[in-house]
This record gives structure tokens, C-alpha cells and sequence, in this order.
């Protein structure tokens, strides 16, 4: 093998360039650049001075601070010398940096001067010597003496250049070495490929102590003549800024960071209303189908799109872990070259690549350079553990022969522990990790990241794992409660077991989640993203039994300063005396923690009202997340107003006043065509209509399975009641333009808006003391799944305040006919079964709850079920 690249051959390509930029490195003050010269000097005088101090030839020096120009200068400079470089992540925690010392035996520290203040009594024990990762500071690398004549040495093929450690995600990192021939055949093979130039700029916005961001995105980018864009930061604004400022042309990057390009573009029109959504989605549909047929129709179509994101972007590579085959086909519909490769560290980052002429959507590609691959013990599909062999391999883990023994075979072949299979074509899919796989109580074996892919979708989920619990499926759950609140959520759990189970309608009954527990903390990842499964069963149980994961925070002087206002203090007394099983404080969360929702807002602020003059506006309520937030707001609120009632409730007369002959002609002619269809299409059958209450209030309260139910209900009612019959309807779905408040007007229906649930209340109350009859649908959603749902406590309210009796419904194949997910019917039988009224003093005594409306939704709930058939 011809090692033609060598870390001096790089400096030496970097020192011919002269003033061409090497790095635009972004920063609080604006974009500072590094030509390559420059570059190519600093590392060398820190290679010549490492070679004097007796650092060099197989000294291993550990580098860890935050991406820029010293970063890759010292560790360019490492590499020059004939040392070890030892990237440690800036972000380890103590234990982990204190375990990366002590695994590596690194002879000196360049780190960046908070970690160096962090980690004082650690490298003080080790007695390691320190510099200070910043080029300007008198302890800094640069105040290293130098020795200019000091020659820089030539390594030979397997000399160790960088140390490394696994990702870590199934247990405890293990070390190994990259050696010269391993990262030179990786350089040597994407530069040959000659998919970028000198005339590129490469976005790099990743942390670069992993060998795929330092192997393809510093070493190649920088031998080919790349200039290397790093972004100030690793939020999105920041790399934004630096892919729009920096004029890249080419992003290194990982799957989450396009996931999240294109979850941008989605939002960006959906916000624009529901038509240019269609019309996205609708135009990238049709580009795909071009893309597929040999046709960039989007790189003409999507232009504007592209120009406004980064007007030079033409390429996107990823690695680092599995891009899913609809985000690639997306990117590659809206005009960009995306190419996905497959590696792991031990492999120098890269072993297989798709090419522009040799490529296939979802894979990884095929081996690159002189690497081999194979499947082991695949099973009927084809699916087994991939092997890989090549100069690329590292040659083992250090220290470690139990290790090495598991993952390399007596003939020599490294095995990844990756699951996958060859098509008939010699291109890799990676359908998931062995170590991975999930197998369930049935025998039954799930991928987790094709099934978080699928969960992770739904509306309102920002972040999911999916593990196994007792031989049952399960998830660990962080919601997205802006979008949830968007949809009209106002109870976390419920919004998301909705959005799960809808999701859930679409996959094998096997992948559909038995439970999930909901946490407020972002998933434990990898700085790759990957997710570490192997913290997720203790997390998934903590946060199902409850288990804070942080200590309770002490007051600080502002809490404290908080508290002596006789409101806040009040308030916080109230909330303790409301919640006594939870150990709160200013920090919990209102809806995630204590499942405040609609109604137990409702309540909690006719409390703060009565007791303290406190009235919250609805814009108040939005934003008071915490605890503290509330204390807050109630602290500047006492004695001032809220927004004012709704408009729903200002115009609550009108729809609430009889109709006139003319509109109530019409609506018996829609309730009779009603009842004509649906006991003819869908075979209507009425059981116990003989136990509605004659000439009294009562409330009929379903179960709600589906929007054929108040159809359902209407036909099973005698005309006599109908004329008498009041509903309430969504705000945004059924008011939405003058035919349908017509329509509205004409059935009775009245608007309600979720996000005032007490103008709900006051109407129906209003329907109720007038001696009219109302239908509440206790669940408030439609069933996702065709189950009963619990019953909201507003229904307690309701029945509480009237004192009118409830008359039980048990609905049945409506959800058959029209689940949520379908929107053209299905000619299904459909049943409703009346039961007998019963008042709320009943059904308080017999359901279950913290308060005395909670104990009469679910004492209903329980009437309701038991009218179903066995």
C-alpha cells in the first residue's frame, strides 16, 4: 500500500496554498479566518516544540476544548511530531474525563481554561503537565518553547496517531488506536473521489473529537483544499448563521441535523395555513417521484427554497449514524446531492459510500478502497452481523483482550455488531445493532430506531425511546407541549398517549407501545446523537414511579424574596395542601408534573380568585409553565383583570337562542335524511332509548369514538328531543366560514374553545337550567384506538353545578366505520345503548379521584363501560 498522506505532507499542502483560507471559525465577535499558511505554521512550531520538550515520537497528549482554530492547530501539530493525539470530549463529565486520563496515559493536557479550572485536583493528582487551549494567554500552547530546527518525523504505516473510544451507547467506552495506515486510506480514498475542492466550504458543526468529524471533515477537507466552516456553537440559529455567513457549499454532518433541516422547511410553510402545506408536501411528493425516474426537477423547483436556507449548498454528507430513506429522498428532492456513508470508529470513521454514480436511496453504500465486507449467519431475508476487513480496521483495543477476542474473528474479519444485508447490486443496509434488537415476551424482535423513527413522527412528541419492560414494549417520552397546546392539549399525558395510539394504527400489532412514561429531560445521547440505550430502563423506571431527576432545588434569595409577597406565599401553601404525595417546589412543572389541564386550571383559578383577588388571563395561564412562573404571575396580577371573557362567551346569546321556524324546518329535514342514512347504510340499532328522562334536564355523555358519533346519536333519538337537543363543537373545526355556522345554527351546535373551558361550562349550564337537554362527550378527544378514554373531570363539573341527572351512552362500531386516521366511512354496523340516568351525588360514590369531580367522571365512566356488550 502506498501511504502517500502523511500528517507533514498535510502541513506542507497547507504551507503551498499560501493566503487561501483553511477556516472561517465564527465566534461572539463575528467570523474570524485562517489562511492555510498560517495554519500550517502554528502547527508546526507546536510539532517542533512538543519534539524539544520530549513529548513527540509516540507521546500521547490529550486535547479537549470546544472546536476553532487552536483546536485543530494543536492537534495537527500532535500529529506532525510523531505523538498520540487524545481527544477528550469538552462536555465529559468528571468521571469520564478523570476515566479518558487514566485509559490513555496522555503525558501532557492542552485543554481550554475552564476544563483545566474544573478539572485542577484531577490533573494536580495525575501530575500531568497543562497548557492552555487558547493561542493568546501566556500559559497558552503557544508559550511552549519552540525549536525551530527541530525536524518533523516521517511515521511509518502503523505508526498510532489518534486515540479513540467507542461510542459508548451499549456500556462503558473501550480504547483503541487509529494508526497512519488506517486514517491515510480513508483520506486517500475520499479524496479520490473528488466530490469537493479547493473552491468548496465544508460546515462542519460537529464536536471534533470523534474520528468522523476530525478523519472526513478536518484531515480530508483540509487536504483537498476545503476551506472548513465552524459554526460558533451547536444550536441551530448558530449553524445557521455560520452555513449562511460561511457560504458553505458542503455540510459533514449527522442524521439529526438534516432531520432537522427538513422538520424546519415543514414548520416554515405550515405556518403559512393549511394550502401551502398541501402544496409542500404535494411538491416534494412529485420532485421524489422525478429524483426516482432519473429527473433533479428540484434542483429548478425548490431554488428559492434552497437560495433563502444557503444560497451555495450542493452537497450533504452523513454519517455517523443511519439517515432515514425519507429524510435522504426529501433533501434529494428539494435539489441537494446527499451521500450516506457507513463506519465506525474503528474503521477511521468511513468504510462503505453512495457515490453520485453508484448510489441507492436508504443504503450505506459499497466498500470503498480496498476494504472488504461480508454477512455472517444470515437468516432467511439475508440479515446478519456485518464484517468488515481492510486497512482501514484498527488493529484492537488496548489492554483489553476479552474485548478483542469478541469482536474480531479467528480469520480476521472485524465484526461491528451491526445487523444487514447486500443486495443482489453490492450495496449495504444496516437494518439495526444486534446489541440493540429488542426482543419481546412473544419471541418477536424490534429495531428500536426504525420503530422511534415511526412514534417520533407523531404530533407532539419531541423526543423518543422505545426499550423493553417486562418482555412488553414501552417508551420513554418528551413531549413537545408547544405543539401539543397548539392542537388544544392541555393535559400532557392525554395529548400524547393520543398521538401515540393514532401512530400506532399504521404499524404491526407486535410494535404498538403497552405504556409510556413521560419525562421533561432530553434523552441521553452521544455528542453524535446516538441515543446510550443502556441508561433508558432505569430512566424509563424513574420517570414512571415518579423519581425526580434532579434533586429538589434550595430557594435562592430571589424564591425567597418571592415567597414573602402574602400572595405567592399563598398560593405556594395552596398548591402543597392540593398536592401532598409530591415533593414539590418552584421548579415543577405544571402540566407534566402535576397534570394540571383545562378544567384543573379552571378550578385552580376560581380558587386564586375567591381567595386571594387574583384573576389570571388565559395568555397568563399559556405561559406559566413552573410553579414559579405561577407565583410570578399571581404576585403582579393581585387585584388586576385578565383578558376579559371570550369572545365565544360575548356571543353566547346568540347561539344559544331558539331557531325560527324557517331553520327549524330545515333542521328536521337534516336530522330525518340523518336518520334515514345512518339506520340504512349503517344498520342503526338502538337499545334502552325507553330510559331517557321525560320532559326533564339531563346530559347524555358517549364515549367518543369517532365524528360519526353525534350523527349516531341524533338518529337515535326521538324527533320530540331533538327540537330540545343542544351540542357543543370545536371552535376551529366546525366554525370555520359562514356555511358552517349556518349549518351550526341550524343543529343547535354551539362553539367551545378548548382554551377557555369555562365558557363551555357556562353555555351548557345555560342549555341545562333552561330545561334542554345537552350532549358532553366526558373524554373530550376521540378515541385513537377505539378504547375508552378517562372521562375529563369537566363532566364533574358540569353535573356538580346542575345537579341534573347524566344519562349514560355506550356507542359502538362508529370507530370501526370512521377512526381518526380515515376520512370516507366504511359501511359498519353502528349501535347506541342508553343507560339509566344517574345523578352526580351516585356517581361520586362510586368512582375513584383526588376531588370530588375527578370521583364523578370516573363513576360515569364506569356506568358507561358497563353498558357494553361482554
Amino acid at each position: 500500500m502506498n501511504l502517500g498522506w502523511t500528517p507533514v505532507g498535510l502541513l506542507q499542502r497547507l504551507q503551498a496554498r499560501g493566503t487561501h483560507p483553511a477556516l472561517i471559525a465564527f465566534g461572539e465577535s463575528g467570523a474570524s479566518v485562517v489562511d492555510s499558511a498560517a495554519l500550517a505554521g502554528d502547527a508546526t512550531r507546536f510539532a517542533q516544540a512538543l519534539i524539544a520538550a520530549g513529548v513527540g515520537a509516540g507521546g500521547r497528549v490529550a486535547l479537549c476544548g470546544p472546536p476553532g482554530a487552536d483546536w485543530i492547530a494543536v492537534a495537527l501539530g500532535v500529529l506532525a511530531s510523531g505523538g498520540v493525539l487524545v481527544p477528550i470530549d469538552d462536555q465529559a463529565d468528571a468521571a469520564q474525563f478523570d476515566a479518558a486520563l487514566a485509559t490513555s496515559k496522555a503525558a501532557l493536557m492542552v485543554a481550554s481554561a475552564v476544563r483545566l479550572e474544573e478539572a485542577a485536583p484531577v490533573l494536580a493528582a495525575r501530575r500531568l503537565r497543562t497548557l492552555r487551549l487558547d493561542s493568546s494567554a501566556a500559559d497558552g500552547w503557544r508559550g511552549l518553547p519552540q525549536c525551530l530546527a527541530a525536524p518533523l518525523p516521517e511515521p511509518g504505516p502503523d505508526t498510532m496517531l489518534f486515540l479513540s473510544w467507542t461510542s459508548g451507547t451499549t456500556g462503558s467506552p473501550k480504547i483503541f488506536p487509529l494508526t497512519l495506515r488506517n486514517i491515510a486510506a480513508n483520506v486517500e480514498v475520499i479524496e479520490a473521489q473528488r466530490q469537493a475542492d479547493a473552491t468548496d466550504r465544508a460546515l462542519l458543526p460537529l464536536p471534533l473529537h470523534h474520528a468522523y468529524p476530525f478523519v472526513v471533515g478536518v484531515l480530508t477537507m483540509l487536504t483537498i483544499g476545503t476551506t472548513l466552516i465552524l459554526p460558533a456553537g451547536a444550536n441551530g440559529p448558530l449553524i445557521l448563521k455560520a452555513l449562511r455567513d460561511g457560504e458553505a457549499s458542503v455540510i459533514i454532518g449527522v442524521p439529526r441535523l438534516y432531520d432537522a433541516i427538513v422538520a424546519a422547511l415543514d414548520s416554515r410553510f405550515a405556518a403559512r395555513g393549511w394550502l401551502a402545506r398541501r402544496v409542500w408536501h404535494g411538491a416534494l411528493a412529485g420532485a421524489a417521484r422525478l429524483r426516482r425516474a432519473g429527473l433533479n426537477a428540484g434542483r429548478v423547483l425548490f431554488l428559492p427554497v434552497r437560495r433563502a436556507l444557503a444560497p451555495r449548498l450542493r452537497l450533504l454528507v452523513s454519517g455517523g449514524a443511519r439517515l432515514d430513506p425519507a429524510t435522504e429522498e426529501r433533501l434529494g428532492a428539494l435539489g441537494w446531492l446527499v451521500l450516506c456513508g457507513y463506519g465506525l470508529a474503528e474503521t477511521a470513521s468511513l468504510f462503505t459510500g453512495n457515490l453520485p454514480h453508484a448510489s441507492r436511496l436508504g443504503s450505506a453504500g459499497k466498500p470503498l478502497g480496498a476494504g472488504e465486507m461480508r454477512i455472517a449467519g444470515p437468516d432467511a431475508q439475508g440479515v446478519g452481523e456485518v464484517h468488515l476487513r481492510g486497512p482501514v480496521v484498527t488493529t484492537g483495543y488496548l489492554d483489553n483482550p476479552e474485548a478483542n477476542a469478541a469482536s474480531f474473528t479467528p480469520d480476521g474479519w472485524f465484526r461491528t455488531g451491526d445487523l444487514g444485508f447486500v443486495d443482489p447490486d453490492g450495496f449495504l443496509f444496516i437494518t439495526g445493532r444486534a446489541k440493540e434488537i429488542l426482543v419481546l415476551g412473544g419471541g418477536k424482535k424490534i429495531d428500536p430506531e426504525a420503530l422511534e423513527r415511526a412514534y417520533a413522527a407523531a404530533t407532539g412528541i419531541a423526543e423518543l425511546a422505545v426499550l423493553e419492560s417486562d418482555g412488553a414494549l414501552v417508551a420513554l417520552v418528551r413531549a413537545d407541549a408547544a405543539a401539543l397546546r397548539a392542537r388544544g392539549v392541555t393535559n400532557l399525558r392525554d395529548g400524547v398517549h393520543v398521538a401515540l395510539t393514532e401512530r400506532a394504527q399504521d404499524l404491526p400489532s407486535y410494535q404498538r407501545l403497552t405504556g409510556f412514561a413521560l419525562t421533561d429531560t432530553p434523552m441521553p445521547r452521544t455528542r453524535l446523537g446516538k441515543l446510550r440505550r443502556f441508561l433508558l430502563p432505569r430512566l424509563y423506571a424513574d420517570a414512571l414511579a415518579g423519581v425526580p431527576r434532579r434533586a429538589a432545588r434550595p430557594f435562592t434569595d430571589a424564591d425567597a424574596e418571592l415567597l414573602r409577597d402574602p400572595v405567592a406565599a399563598g398560593i405556594w401553601d395552596l398548591l402543597r395542601q392540593r398536592f401532598p404525595d409530591r415533593a414539590i417546589d418552584l421548579d415543577v412543572s405544571l402540566a407534566l408534573e402535576l397534570n394540571l389541564d383545562s378544567f384543573g386550571w379552571m378550578e385552580l383559578a376560581v380558587v386564586l380568585q375567591d381567595r386571594f383577588g387574583v384573576e389570571l388571563s388565559q395568555t397568563d395561564i399559556g405561559t406559566a409553565v413552573t410553579i414559579r412562573d405561577l407565583l410570578r404571575l399571581a404576585a403582579v396580577r393581585t387585584g388586576g383583570s385578565g383578558d376579559g371573557p371570550p369572545p365565544i362567551a360575548l356571543e353566547l346569546e346568540r347561539w344559544l337562542a331558539p331557531t325560527g321556524p324557517a331553520l327549524t324546518a330545515l333542521g328536521a329535514v337534516l336530522f330525518g335524511l340523518n336518520r334515514l342514512t345512518m339506520r340504512a347504510a349503517f344498520r342503526l340499532r338502538v337499545h334502552g332509548a325507553g330510559r331517557l328522562p321525560e320532559g326533564a334536564a339531563f346530559v347524555i355523555t358517549p364515549n367518543h369514538l369517532s365524528d360519526l358519533d353525534p350523527l349516531a346519536i341524533a338518529a337515535a333519538l326521538p324527533f320530540a328531543r331533538l327540537r330540545r337537543l343542544y351540542w357543543a363543537g370545536d371552535l376551529v373545526r366546525l366554525f370555520y366560514n359562514a356555511p358552517a355556522r349556518l349549518f351550526c345554527r341550524i343543529v343547535h351546535l354551539f362553539p367551545v374553545d378548548e382554551t377557555h373551558p369555562a365558557a363551555a361550562l357556562t353555555a351548557a349550564s345555560r342549555v341545562l337550567n333552561a330545561g334542554c337537554t345537552q350532549v358532553w362527550f366526558p373524554e373530550g378527544w376521540r378515541s385513537p384506538d377505539g378504547t375508552c378514554r378517562r372521562f375529563m373531570p369537566g363532566i364533574g363539573q358540569l353535573l356538580l353545578r346542575t345537579g341534573v341527572p347524566a344519562v349514560p351512552v355506550w356507542l359502538a362500531g362508529t370507530f370501526e366505520a370512521l377512526p381518526r386516521n380515515r376520512r370516507i366511512p366504511r359501511l359498519h354496523p353502528i349501535s347506541v345503548v342508553f343507560g339509566e340516568p344517574v345523578r352526580a351525588d351516585v356517581l361520586r360514590a362510586e368512582g375513584e379521584g383526588r376531588t370530588d369531580e375527578e370521583r364523578v367522571a370516573d363513576g360515569l365512566r364506569r356506568r358507561v363501560l358497563a353498558l357494553a356488550p361482554e
